[in-house]
């Protein structure tokens, strides 16, 4: 039973290895052949664009949730008063 569970580890972690030495090899290929293609680009950008907008949208969020936060406060310190 301990074999064939050592078995298993070593045959994933082989192809593991060999995907990630496989994946390397494409990756310095495509880095090599001139980066991204301009459809790429073109995705790269609008990724960023949508990055900014969740971030911009979270900043607000966390706004809103400081005020309710402070009105909470104020809340409970009036009730206790």
């Amino acid at each position: 039973m301990h074999g064939a569970l050592i078995l298993t580890i070593i045959f994933g972690g082989s192809i593991l290895v060999l995907t990630i030495i496989g994946s390397t090899i494409l990756i310095a290929i495509k880095i090599i052949k001139g980066g991204i293609s301009h459809a790429g680009q073109k995705l790269q950008s609008e990724e960023a664009r949508m990055i900014q907008e969740i971030y911009k949208g979270l900043s607000l969020m966390e706004e809103r949730i400081e005020a309710l936060e402070t009105l909470i406060v104020d809340h409970d310190r009036k009730d206790r008063v």
